[in-house]
This record gives structure tokens, C-alpha cells and sequence, in this order.
């Protein structure tokens, strides 16, 4: 008798093709689903080739922004992920096109072809926030559930890797500035997460593991204040700063200048953002809606960090390591 090879499911990723899409993709391919990769530029989403055997994985031209490419991407799917947001707005990529309409419109193309929905926000979103990245968040997860009650969300805090843009950011001004601020005092809390980690949840959120019309909240092994993020990122490329508290006020004053930067270094709305700490609640610990109720044990700072940043030694892998 014949047997019949059953077709891998299709996962449609949408923003598959940056920072923490790379990672989703690779997790899913591992996997041996087929991923169509819904990016605004698919000619700039080559890289993602390798990461799948040959046909896998296939680039769509989509755009939140504009609904009709956005149910064209997702026909045939069993199961969407929507991984689009913006750290800062700039010429049309508002907050609330994509945090919010953008997420609407990719869990009601979800609904119209019955597909599973998995929706990455964020640690922190509030409709009350003071920060316009955070209540735009928050409706776009309001948005989700009405649309798709039993979508999966997942808020991760802080995400550390290869190509983030904290560590990487401050460790790449640390080569040139004698000191680095600490805004607010850099008491603000954070529970860094492994990208790697993030793209296992994700993955296992389509694998059926997590529980639907769910909001999981996603952090690493340790709470570290802004100030001891900057230490450990220091200590790994081996560089003596001097840490200056910068109070909220000369931060916002300062954020006012640098915003209007074409890609800005620090905003308004992220300064406001960092005024509250961005950690794993205890109601997610305590109803095991975290990394650990999914089976995943989280990487810590200390063991990835010094894979990428080494670079930022004063002699990048041929740094001689002084002796513990």
C-alpha cells in the first residue's frame, strides 16, 4: 500500500526578516515547516535562504500598512505570526500603524483563513503608559484578542543578541566615549532574554505547546538594573567607563535632540518607557505563563554575551584574556 506523505504546515511570519524573525525562522525550519516570510522588502531577506533546505522558505512582498498584501500573504497558511514593531517612529512607520492597525489586520487575514495566530508585544504595554510605543502595543494586543480569541501572545522583556540594539549599541559607543549615561540613574529594572530563547517559544507556540488566548510574559534568568546591564556589557569587552547618572530631566532634554536624528540614538517616548521596570510579573511566574512553563530553561548574559561582543575588544578575538 502507498503511503501518503502529508504537506509540512505553512507558517507565514510576518517582519520574519529582522532581528527576531531571523531567529523564528531558523527555529521553524529545524522544525520542517514550510515558512513564507511576509517582509516589506523581500529582496533584502536573502540571508534567510540558508537557514532552510532549498524551497523552504520563500519571501512576500507585505506591508501592514496596506491590508490587501497582507491577506494575499497569508493564503493558504496554518498558523501566522506577527513579529512587526518599531522601537522609534520615523516618515510613515507610525506606532499606531503598525503596533495597532497593522496587528488587527493580520489577526482578522488570520481568522479569514483559519489559521492559528501568534502575536509577539512586549514587557510593560499599558493603555495608560505615559509611553506612546506602549499603549499602542497594548491596543494592538487588544486588537488580537477580539479578533482571534485564541491567539498566543508573547511579551518578552529586553532581547539580547548577535545583532541587538542595547549591547551592541553601547558597547560600539564605548569604543569612542569616555563615559556612558545611565538614564535616570540606570535604576530601571530588565530581565534580558536570549533571542534564541524568544524564537523557541514562538516555535513551540506553533508545535501546539502553548496555550491559546494566553499572554505569556518571556525574561532571562536575572533582573539587572540598566546600570549592571552596562557593567556585565563592559566587563565582556574588557573596557574601563565611567557610568554618569543622567537625570530623567536632561534626558528628555537631550532625547528632544537626538529623536531628530534619521535613525535616533534616544527618544522621548523611550525615555518614558524606561521609567518603569520592564520584568517578567509574578502573576505570569506564579500561573507558569513564562519561558519555564514551555519547557524552555533560559540562557543567561553571562554565557552569550562574549559570543558576539567580542568584537568590541580592543583587539577583537586576539584580546589576550587576563588570567580569573
Amino acid at each position: 500500500m502507498t503511503e501518503i506523505l502529508q504537506t509540512p504546515k505553512l507558517v507565514v511570519v510576518f517582519g520574519g526578516s529582522g532581528f527576531v524573525g531571523r531567529h523564528v525562522v531558523r527555529a521553524l525550519a529545524k522544525r520542517g515547516y514550510r515558512i513564507r516570510v511576509a517582509c516589506r522588502r523581500p529582496d533584502l531577506a536573502v540571508h534567510l535562504q540558508p537557514l532552510g533546505n532549498v524551497g523552504q522558505i520563500q519571501a512576500v512582498q507585505a506591508n501592514l500598512r496596506f491590508r490587501r498584501s497582507v491577506d494575499q500573504a497569508v493564503i493558504g497558511a496554518d498558523h501566522v505570526i506577527n513579529l512587526v514593531g518599531v522601537l522609534h517612529e520615523g516618515s510613515r512607520q507610525r506606532f499606531g500603524a503598525v503596533h495597532e492597525f497593522g496587528a488587527r489586520a493580520v489577526a482578522e487575514a488570520a481568522r479569514a483563513v483559519g489559521a492559528r495566530l501568534t502575536h509577539v508585544s512586549a514587557i510593560g504595554v499599558d493603555e495608560r503608559s505615559p509611553s506612546a510605543y506602549a499603549r499602542t502595543k497594548a491596543r494592538g494586543e487588544k486588537a488580537v484578542l477580539e479578533t482571534v480569541p485564541d491567539a498566543t501572545i508573547f511579551r518578552p522583556s529586553i532581547i539580547f543578541g548577535p545583532e541587538d540594539e542595547f549591547f551592541n549599541r553601547f558597547a560600539a559607543m564605548s569604543r569612542y566615549a569616555p563615559a556612558l549615561p545611565l538614564i535616570g540613574g540606570g535604576t530601571t529594572k530588565f530581565q534580558p532574554v536570549y533571542v534564541g530563547d524568544v524564537a523557541e517559544a514562538v516555535a513551540r507556540a506553533v508545535d501546539g505547546v502553548a496555550v491559546g488566548g494566553r499572554i505569556y510574559e518571556l525574561g532571562g534568568p536575572v533582573v539587572a538594573t540598566f546600570r549592571q546591564c552596562l557593567e556585565e556589557m563592559l566587563a565582556v569587552i574588557e573596557r574601563k567607563r565611567l557610568l554618569v547618572p543622567l537625570p530623567w530631566w536632561v534626558a528628555d532634554l537631550a532625547a528632544s535632540f537626538l529623536g531628530l536624528l534619521p535613525k535616533p540614538l534616544l527618544t522621548r517616548d523611550q525615555v518614558a518607557q524606561l521609567r518603569s521596570d520592564n520584568v517578567v510579573s509574578q502573576a505570569a511566574q506564579s500561573e507558569a505563563r513564562t519561558l519555564a512553563g514551555l519547557g524552555i530553561e533560559a540562557q543567561a548574559m553571562a554565557t552569550i554575551l562574549p559570543s558576539y561582543l567580542w568584537r568590541f575588544r580592543a583587539a577583537g578575538q586576539f584580546q589576550r584574556r587576563q588570567a580569573a
